[in-house]
């Protein structure tokens, strides 16, 4: 019987569909579901309940995205990503590396501990410490205000002046301030590096009329050449390695001096933009990375 791999999404998106067939194409059997859907039932001696296979475990997880819930439904979903790990099933990305990830100022934490290039960053709760923050940092320069658990550019603000910082209830009270890094344009450019079990697997220049550059907001993807992508690839596999993950989308963008700096880590990245400028297939990395940590055999052979 062959073994299971269990994909993890709230939506069957083309990741999802690619993800699905690499695998097959290694021999193995493919559930998608959505986390929310896995229940604890420690009637299985497993401890957890997957739908459709009656108390049993599967050989590995990865997770594709995690839907938006309640602070009480994101940590019981988590913690069944906690459960699998410690039933001894390999979960890509972990229950770790994604609360590192989704969580901004932890992941700068890590990115500045670790010793990497990172604009400075402020994460303070009540407009009070914000604006203490505004007042003593705008004379430096402006200051970028995101969402703590925001993604795909949406919610980003410049602030350039304390009129600028939103209402509480706006921000749900916290405010991520970090130094907006200035740089040429338009067009402007940041670099997104895809990596996967401490490879590079390939990158592209994101080219925006804003200084917002994510692809949902409509950045076009071109290829990165030349002597820069020896950087970018050490600086990806460094903070990819200081916050813990399987396969990640690292955010890179280059100051007006000529300093890279890392923005941000995604531990459930998108790659369409990344595979319409690389040769490789995306989803069969992953699959082939994955299938040598829970079956080395079928590893060997090319996904279909």
């Amino acid at each position: 019987m062959a073994e299971t791999i269990l994909i993890l999404s709230d939506r069957a998106d083309r990741q999802v569909r690619q993800l699905h067939s690499s695998l097959e194409g290694l021999g193995f059997d493919v559930l998608a579901l959505h986390l929310a859907d896995i229940a604890f039932n420690t009637s299985y001696a497993s401890g957890i309940a997957i739908p459709g296979m009656h108390g049993a475990l599967p050989a590995g997880v990865i997770v594709r995205s995690i839907s938006s819930g309640s602070f009480e439904a994101i940590t019981r979903r988590l913690g069944v990503l906690h459960a699998f790990a410690q039933m001894g099933v390999p979960v890509w990305n972990s229950a770790k590396a994604i609360e590192r990830c989704v969580d901004k100022s932890t992941t700068t934490f890590l990115l500045a501990q670790a010793g990497l290039p990172t604009p400075q960053t402020f994460a303070v709760e009540s407009l009070a410490n914000a604006k203490a923050v505004a007042e003593r940092e705008l004379a430096h320069g402006p200051l970028v205000l995101k969402p703590l658990f925001g993604s795909q550019g949406k919610g980003l603000r410049l602030i350039r002046g304390m009129e600028d910082l939103p209402q509480p209830d706006e921000v749900d009270d916290v405010y991520y301030l970090q130094r907006f890094v200035a740089h040429s344009g338009p067009p402007f450019c940041d670099y997104r590096v895809f990596t996967c079990a401490g490879e590079v697997l390939g990158m592209i220049a994101r080219r925006a009329d804003s200084w917002i550059t994510n692809m949902a907001k409509g950045a076009k993807a071109e290829a990165v050449i030349g002597p820069l992508r020896s950087t970018l690839e050490s600086l990806a596999l460094a903070a990819s390695t200081a916050i813990g993950t399987d396969f990640a989308g690292i955010d890179i963008i280059p100051a007006a001096d000529g300093r890279l700096l890392v923005l941000e880590v995604n531990s459930m990245p998108a790659w369409t933009g990344l595979q319409s400028v690389v040769h490789v297939k995306i989803a069969d990395c992953i699959a082939n990375a994955l299938a040598a940590q829970v079956a080395p055999e079928l590893a060997e052979r090319p996904a279909a």
